[in-house]
């Protein structure tokens, strides 16, 4: 080593023990020069450049170092180090008064467990936050998620990213304008035009807020929430599960169990539920609803012209159709003819089963105070009505039609003609009797979000 270049050591070794003890930027590199540019001192420092401030280290190609304002820009493979933090540009500034470090064309940065990028980019010492800008996009190895702008808290593991939010894990798509992540406890908070996507069962979730705890596998959506599931019928063709409530919840335990809460609306082809409660379980093909005990009304199920009214209803489905419905406590059916608007087939009971095969409706137990009242007609002409009551009943289906009816324990009927029953079929009702008017309609329920359903259509039609 000549005497020169032993002489410049000693010099740089001064000048960085100095720096280092008032909290200034240290530059090395192959070679300086200095000069003064508008008035302001600078040091251009060449080849295997390394920058130091107490625990950050900054190696690049080329560093033009700003003394007075205790600053460098750096060019040519940049990499910045702080123990697990690893960031690297082509080209960026250091501030040496905030340690913060900026770049402008591009930054990746990496802490032991998150890659994030994104075209422009700060990071901050101290603080140990990242504030990241334009076309962003964070992963782990469960996690994808991109946006317009992110800020990242390193020790905390936590994200915040706005705008055109788009997260995806390995069973869904989160989309919201913004979210806030946090990666140790994967839980998720996400806010406005919030929209869920489970592709695998062919399921969206629409909401203004979403709160998802992920190591508790529960998570819940509400402002307007809106359910939708999509199935291809027999004929090739769409059929859409639609619910509506207040509140939804779901618990990714074993039960796999959706909870809906407070002005429940669902509807399916011909299908209508309205409620304040219902449980969906997806193991099962099960759907359960009841009465709670502050709710004014009973639970209401409109299954084609019928409706069920009962305290608990459970509902089994199988490929998409009615299996079984149980009505439990207080319950009853009223089924209205399409051709005689007042003509009401009514039964009731303190249990009603029914059971349905490949063509519809097949069997109907009915158990505990049995009590009923069925128009007849003869030649699809009125033929008056037959009133019964016994402690239990079964009535058998053919497409539909009543086929059979056999009472059980003290039956007793009661005939009633023609003459007798014309035009004051108003006096023909059982006490359970009532109609609900407010049968939920899938039009209105997907008012303003229709574009979101051809979506989805296809979407999941490229299965």
């Amino acid at each position: 080593m000549n005497r020169f270049r032993f002489l410049l050591l000693i010099l740089f070794a001064n000048i960085l023990s100095a720096q280092q003890q008032d909290g200034l930027v240290r530059v090395i590199g192959d070679s300086l020069v200095g000069k003064m540019v508008n008035g302001e001192s600078i040091r251009e420092v060449h080849g295997n450049v390394i920058i130091t401030q107490d625990d950050v280290t900054i190696t690049c190609d080329k560093a033009i170092q700003y003394i007075a304002r205790n600053e460098a820009e750096l060019i040519g493979k940049v990499i910045v180090h702080q123990d697990s933090i690893v960031i690297k540009t082509d080209a960026g500034y250091y501030y040496g008064d905030t340690k913060t470090t900026f770049s402008k064309v591009g930054v990746t940065l990496f802490d032991g467990h998150v890659n994030l990028f994104s075209k422009v980019g700060y990071y901050h010492f101290d603080e140990k936050r990242a504030d990241f800008y334009y076309d962003v996009k964070l992963y782990d190895s469960v996690t994808t998620m991109w946006s317009d702008k992110l800020t990242y808290f390193n020790d905390e593991d936590r994200a915040i990213a706005v705008g055109n939010v788009k997260i995806v894990d390995t069973a869904n798509v989160v989309y919201a304008d913004s979210l806030e992540h946090f990666r140790d406890t994967r839980k998720t908070f996400a806010f406005n035009n919030v929209r869920i996507y489970d592709k695998k069962n062919k399921l969206a979730i629409f909401g203004n807020f979403f709160e998802d705890y992920g190591d508790s596998n529960y998570s819940k959506i509400f402002g307007e929430p809106l359910l939708l599931k999509i199935d291809t019928t027999s004929s090739g063709g769409f059929d859409t599960l639609v619910v509506s409530s207040k509140l939804m919840e779901a618990y990714g335990d074993s039960t796999k169990r959706l909870v809906t809460t407070d002005s429940v609306k669902i509807v399916r082809s011909g299908f209508a539920s309205l409620n304040n409660f219902s449980e969906f379980f997806q193991l099962s093909d099960e759907i359960y609803t009841m009465k709670r005990e502050n709710d004014l009304s009973q639970p209401v199920i409109w299954n084609e012209e019928a409706q069920l009214l009962a305290d608990t209803i459970t509902i089994q489905t199988e490929k998409n159709k009615l299996k079984y419905v149980n009505l439990n406590s207080n319950a009853s059916i009223i089924s209205q003819n399409e051709k005689h608007d007042l003509r009401f087939d009514q039964i009731s009971g303190k249990q009603i089963e029914m059971f349905f095969g490949e063509k519809g409706l097949e069997r109907t137990d009915v158990d505990g105070n049995v009590l009923s009242i069925y128009y007849l007609y003869e030649e699809n002409q009125p033929n008056g009505l037959l009133k019964s009551s016994s402690e239990k009943a079964k009535i058998f289906f053919n497409d539909d039609e009543i086929k059979d009816v056999k009472l059980y324990g003290s039956p007793i009927s009661e005939y009633h003609p023609e003459n007798l029953v014309h035009e004051k079929e108003k006096d023909f009702t059982l006490p359970t009797f009532i109609i609900i008017k407010d049968r939920p309609v899938k039009e209105n329920l997907l008012y303003g979000r229709q574009k979101l359903v051809e979506t989805l259509k296809e979407e999941f039609s490229d299965d």
